[in-house]
């Protein structure tokens, strides 16, 4: 059981840096697409978020253009918490205040190397709990 991951065509590019520089760090289900043809993000984002809910105890990238398409569609799902990210400090407080399951990345706004930061940081932050768990809690509605 790997590591999902998924991008549109706009993302195409980025995880395939993320994927080559990342594999020393986690091992990746890829989940496509698998070229710069246009796709529907919403497929990719959907998959994605439906392995990490059956999955609990993983966590998820989703990369598109801007990454709101992909971040509004994966909220979509009750318990799902994916996090549009594009430095690593953001990473930081969305896993330590929002316990975030899914890191979402812009491939259009952010660099290879801050956008392997964020998944480094992302991956090895822990959720802080305590007085973020009530605020956690209070998200699905």
């Amino acid at each position: 059981m790997g590591t999902p991951i998924a991008s549109d065509h706009a993302g195409f590019n980025l995880k395939r840096q993320i994927l080559a520089a990342s594999n020393a760090l986690l091992e990746f289900e890829d989940f496509g697409t698998t070229s710069i043809d246009s796709v529907d993000y919403p497929a990719f984002a959907h998959t994605v978020a439906q392995y990490v809910l059956e999955h609990p105890t993983t966590k998820g990238i989703l990369i598109c253009g801007t990454g709101n398409g992909m971040q509004m569609t994966a909220n979509k799902h009750s318990d799902i918490r994916a996090a549009l990210c594009w430095t690593p400090e953001i990473a930081q407080l969305a896993r330590e205040h929002n316990d975030a399951n899914i890191l979402v990345l812009p491939a259009r706004f952010i660099d290879t190397e801050t956008a392997i930061q964020c998944v480094t940081t992302f991956f090895n932050t822990a959720f802080a709990g305590g007085r973020h768990q009530n605020r956690v809690d209070q998200i699905n509605v």
